[in-house]
């Protein structure tokens, strides 16, 4: 278990500086069990540790693993242009603490997408190298055929891809949407596979990654949640 002042602590989970944060503990709005705490070098373990700013509960974190759903038209940047950022659905601290997508949608992508403050993981979650499958439902603008998915299975070839890229799964969920796996991750892979197949993406839903689905989650559009030990363990998992 590791101990650190109080200031720190709050600093650590993003409320601003350290000497702000000396301001906020000194007026009087950090509660710990139940208990105004006004002295900043005050030590506490981290494990564990529960704290009210403001009034709002908050469990202190050494990494944030989240999920969201993200809606249409928010884009995974922190410099967003023309959307707003997914960031900008998260508590704001999120934001101060370096919270970012881990890997992007396109703006008018939906579905689950996770962020965390954690490099390595981000890092080995994006990696083309660890084969993590992701699992979508793309809408289509013509009817979904055997062929297509034939198509998609064996491999379609992309102008800028020295190799064919096929999908692992290619399932019909009805006359106009496939459940697509990939694994390669590859810029707009979806949207591009399916137009090199003769059909267009007209809507496009991430489902899941590995053995982790949104569906399970019960996650509104714009909602989001913090992952726990188990659903971090699937997303290594089947599809």
């Amino acid at each position: 278990m590791s101990k650190l002042a109080l200031d720190r602590i709050l600093q650590s989970q993003g409320f601003g500086t350290r000497k702000w944060c000396q301001h906020l503990i000194a007026d009087g709005e950090v509660d710990i069990a139940g208990e105004t705490v006004t002295d900043s070098r005050t030590i506490f373990e981290t494990d564990g540790f529960e704290f009210r700013v403001y009034g709002e509960p908050w469990t202190f974190r050494e990494h944030i693993y989240i999920v969201l759903n993200k809606p249409a038209d928010y884009e995974c940047s922190r410099k967003p242009s023309h959307h707003p950022g997914v960031l900008s659905l998260l508590p704001e601290q999120f934001s101060l603490r370096d919270v970012q997508p881990v890997g992007r949608l396109d703006h008018d992508t939906t579905g689950l997408l996770l962020m965390s403050d954690d490099g390595a993981f981000i890092h080995a979650q994006s990696s083309p190298k660890r084969h993590v499958p992701k699992i979508y439902a793309a809408t289509t603008h013509d009817p979904v055929t055997p062929k297509l998915i034939e198509h998609l299975l064996a491999g379609v070839k992309l102008h800028d891809e020295p190799t064919p890229l096929s999908a692992v799964v290619c399932e019909m969920l009805d006359t106009h949407t496939l459940k697509i796996v990939l694994e390669q991750g590859k810029y707009h892979q979806v949207k591009r596979m399916l137009a090199a197949a003769g059909n267009h993406c007209t809507a496009l839903r991430r489902t899941g990654i590995g053995g982790l689905h949104l569906d399970a989650l019960e996650l509104k559009e714009g909602e989001w949640r913090y992952l726990d030990d188990v659903q971090l363990g699937l997303l290594a998992g089947t599809p």
